[in-house]
């Protein structure tokens, strides 16, 4: 299963999107207890603060669509890069909760754009046989990042620094910067100039370099496809008898997947370690052993998504969800239970995630709308994803609270029982396939 060099190449650099995504996202749960304490925050306006950035999310993953969309691709990301550049250094500024909020606010609209413009983009110039590899690098990118964070701030938070907090979030400037300049070095979308500015020898040319073997067919049935959808691209569109049964499923991908915990674990996690008694520095140090495992669950992914297809992956993610879910849940409820047991039960869920919906989620739903609706797909189930995303942190420090975790893993665990259930009867098999062949088979 061979690869060109350039496609690698584009892959990767659109793909780093993800590695912000991933550290932003993460890097929260080291610096949130202090947070708390700096500002005096209830547990409501604690919540709120945390959860700025998820919101911030659900607008950038609800509009992302529309700049890629007019714009194109290749513009959507550079700006991407750059509010991730303002939202690091604004929030490790903030002079009060209300500054603070803002600047997570904006990376979070970095975020959700990312959401959907990165995997959108790297799906458009992927051949078929590798698409699920190459878009699935996104999600390993954002695993990675969260690696790096969990890293990051056990180092600065064990390095006795003034405000460690400040530098916890401060340091994600860096790869921001760094990406937003190696944006110039990628072309843009050749399915996208090919939809909206109809050069057809543009495309041809970039896709001469990124899928050499399919170049004819894939021009040639993104032809087709124009000719034979009468509804231009617009955000109603993909709401119309036609796309709809497309968009449901979309949304229940999403859905489903924010719906397992996922986030409320990597937003969380040294909080739900210390409520099972383990120590600060050894919560800090298990969030580490999340990312590790995370990492190590999404090369699996990588290299199982485009052997046995993205369904079957699914079937893995979900029975290894309702497991590990149910003995986090009897971890906190059951009687005796060591709570030395708790982070092996976390990091089976964490690789249940990983293999699974980790691996599947941003493939999957860049692959289900023609090329003139991608983007306002993409953006559905984005926002899906993250609307559920934001809900679950800004509650869960409250629920936690209030009732203790085990009751909410329980809730998660039924949740994922309903997914696999979805699973078996619902879900399309797409392994293989080009775009349009996908587009073809769903609505035929």
């Amino acid at each position: 299963m061979s690869i060109g060099k350039y496609a690698i190449f584009v892959s990767i650099t659109a793909a780093l999107g993800g590695f912000l995504f991933g550290f932003d996202t993460a890097v929260i749960s080291g610096a949130e207890r202090q947070i708390q304490e700096v500002w005096q925050l209830s547990d409501w306006m604690h919540g709120l603060a945390i959860a700025s950035a998820l919101y911030g999310t659900v607008i950038g993953a609800l509009f992302g669509g529309i700049p890629a969309d007019k714009f194109g691709r290749k513009k959507s990301l550079l700006w991407i890069g750059l509010l991730y550049f303002i939202s690091a250094f604004g929030s490790a500024a903030a002079w009060d909760v209300t500054s603070f909020t803002l600047f997570r606010f904006i990376g979070g609209l970095g975020v959700g754009a990312s959401s959907v413009v990165a995997p959108m983009y790297i799906s458009e110039i992927a051949p078929a046989k590798n698409r699920g590899f190459l878009v699935a690098l996104y999600q390993f990118n954002i695993v990675f990042g969260i690696v790096i964070a969990y890293v990051s701030n056990y180092l600065i938070g064990t390095a006795d620094l003034i405000n460690e907090w400040r530098w916890m979030l401060g340091v994600e400037a860096i790869p921001a910067l760094i990406y937003s300049i190696m944006i110039f070095r990628i072309p843009e979308s050749p399915r996208w100039i090919l939809a909206k500015l109809g050069d057809e020898s543009k495309a041809r040319q970039i896709l001469t370099k990124t899928d050499p073997d399919g170049v004819d067919e894939a021009i040639a049935l993104a032809i087709e496809e124009e000719n034979e959808i009468h509804q231009k691209g617009s955000f109603s569109a993909i709401f119309t008898k036609t796309f709809l049964p497309t968009t449901i499923l979309a949304i229940m991908f999403a859905f489903f997947n924010q719906l397992s915990g996922i986030n409320a674990i990597i937003y969380f996690a040294p909080r739900v370690f210390e409520m099972a008694g383990i120590s600060t520095e050894n919560a800090l140090i298990s969030t580490i052993g999340i990312g590790l495992v995370n990492l190590a669950g999404t090369f699996l992914g990588l290299y199982l998504i485009d052997r046995i297809g993205r369904k079957k992956l699914m079937y893995i993610g979900s029975v290894g969800y309702i497991v590990s879910l149910c003995l986090m849940a009897f971890n906190f409820l059951g009687p005796g239970i060591s709570s030395s047991w708790l982070p092996f039960f976390v990091f089976g869920f964490i690789i249940s995630h990983a293999i699974g919906q980790g691996s599947v989620i941003w493939v999957f739903i860049s692959e289900m709308f023609p090329n003139d609706l991608r983007a306002y797909g993409q953006s559905i189930g984005s926002f899906t994803h993250w609307i559920l995303a934001a809900i679950i942190a800004n509650v869960f420090p409250f629920f936690a609270n209030q009732f203790g975790p085990g009751y909410i893993f329980l809730f998660f665990a039924t949740m994922m029982v309903w997914q696999l259930l979805w699973v078996i009867f619902k879900m399309p098999e797409t392994k293989g396939k080009t775009l349009e062949q996908i587009h073809k088979n769903i609505h035929n």
